[in-house]
């Protein structure tokens, strides 16, 4: 199973990497969360900000594959504890490619390398479009969607 996904950014690469690796931008762009991480290859990360265990929980969590900024950041995650009980079990595999083209920037992710019978596949095309809408218009407006939650 795999997801891919390009959208065409009215911004520089560097102002869309910001807005998706600084903790200014995730918190504006991933409902809250923040990337804790050296980001170091090998290095281990989290998503981490409010939810089901107050304002410290881990959404997500892995280990970094590829960082070069404004470029690639590449992942293996896993749901957070409070998702699932056999959380360490569940893996995929998340990059996000950026390339400037003329003004913009063209964001590529790539979700795949699912493990056989991943509970998260049928809600994750629905919540990287969210995700992703929310990202570029933040980019290119400064303001984010209003889901209703």
């Amino acid at each position: 199973m795999e997801f891919k996904y390009e959208f065409y950014i009215g911004a520089a690469p560097e102002k869309v990497w910001d807005a998706f690796v600084s903790p200014e931008g995730t918190r504006q762009t991933f409902f809250g969360c923040i990337i804790d991480s050296t980001f170091e290859v090998g290095s281990s990360f989290k998503y981490v900000g409010p939810g089901k265990e107050g304002d410290e929980t881990v959404h997500l969590y892995g280990s970094i594959l590829a960082y070069e900024p404004n470029k690639i950041l590449s992942f293996l995650e896993h749901p957070g504890p409070s998702y699932r009980p056999n959380h360490a079990e569940l893996e995929s595999r998340i990059t996000f490619k950026l390339e400037e083209v003329g003004a913009t920037t063209k964001l590529t992710l790539v979700n795949d390398q699912f493990t056989e019978n991943h509970p998260s596949i049928p809600t994750t095309d629905s919540q990287w479009w969210m995700i992703l809408n929310n990202l570029k218009t933040f980019i290119e407006t400064g303001k984010v969607l209003d889901f209703g939650w």
